[in-house]
């Protein structure tokens, strides 16, 4: 036979488990809070363990999973081999990744794992990486084309990739040359051809990228200054005078709008909130 349970048992036990959950996100937003407050004091190893309870008690409290994300992602110091510096940029990608696991589309995470594996494609230089940072910012603008930085931060990559492409090839070139070339000297022809071959359509996606952000945001001096590097870039793959210094001129002409635009800001400072 089978056993009934009276309906107010059944009901008791119910209120009780709601309000047992009602409890564990009360204190997990109670956790959230003590980590904000402990993150903006540069407490960061508290912080991250209040994020983490948090996170345990409330596992769709987003907010305290992007602050431990963004937490690890803090302590990386790029450039610094140590496995504990090295474990904390994995643990803040491995964050994020959790984030987009359940909202595929939350820009903070894409922003936030392009930044960490940005920083750490720096010191060594790791193109991987640095081609896998690009493609997190690709799908803030494909989820959100009208913003800003997600093309600047192509822009930047692309500039990054090709100029250490450039400083490579102009080392393996005066290696063996007879008459060796200075950073700031043309590329030989033949030179300029395999760079343009190699690189050229980076540079390329990169100007556009970077024409774009302007175009969102006339006063965007950083992806100005940015445009007149990679516009430098270009400038060696050219095989004439002629477009070599066409680039240049371009270059040269963003470095005086750069320079307007600071002179601006200075002049007509914005009130801080």
């Amino acid at each position: 036979m089978q056993r009934k349970f009276p309906v107010v048992m059944i009901a008791s036990v119910v209120l009780a488990s709601l309000g047992s959950a009602g409890c564990a996100k009360l204190k997990a937003r109670d956790l959230l809070n003590k980590g904000v407050n402990a993150y903006k004091s540069a407490q960061f190893d508290v912080a991250i363990e209040d994020f983490k309870q948090a996170k345990d008690l409330d596992p769709t409290l987003t907010n305290a999973q992007l602050y431990l994300a963004t937490a690890y992602a803090t302590q990386y110091v790029p450039g610094a081999p140590s496995a504990e510096n090295v474990r904390n940029g994995e643990q803040a990608i491995e964050e994020f990744k959790q984030i987009l696991a359940n909202d595929p589309n939350n820009i903070s995470a894409l922003d936030g794992i392009g930044s960490i594996l940005y920083n750490m494609a720096g010191t060594p230089f790791d193109e991987s990486k640095m081609q896998d940072s690009k493609t997190y910012h690709q799908k803030h603008i494909a989820i959100k084309s009208d913003d800003p930085e997600p093309y600047y931060w192509v822009g930047v990559i692309d500039w990054s990739l090709a100029y250490h492409g450039n400083k490579e090839m102009r080392e393996e070139y005066n290696s063996s040359a007879k008459k060796t070339i200075k950073d700031s000297d043309p590329m030989p022809a033949p030179l300029a051809t395999q760079f343009a071959m190699k690189y050229g359509q980076t540079i390329d996606e990169g100007v556009t990228a970077l024409q774009k952000a302007i175009q969102i945001n006339p006063e965007y001096d950083d992806a100005m200054a940015y445009l007149n590097l990679l516009y430098r870039q270009k400038a060696d793959t050219e095989t004439t005078a002629a477009a070599r210094d066409t680039d240049l001129k371009n270059a040269d002409d963003l470095v005086d709008k750069v320079k307007a635009i600071k002179q601006k800001k200075m002049e007509n400072p914005q009130p801080t909130s």
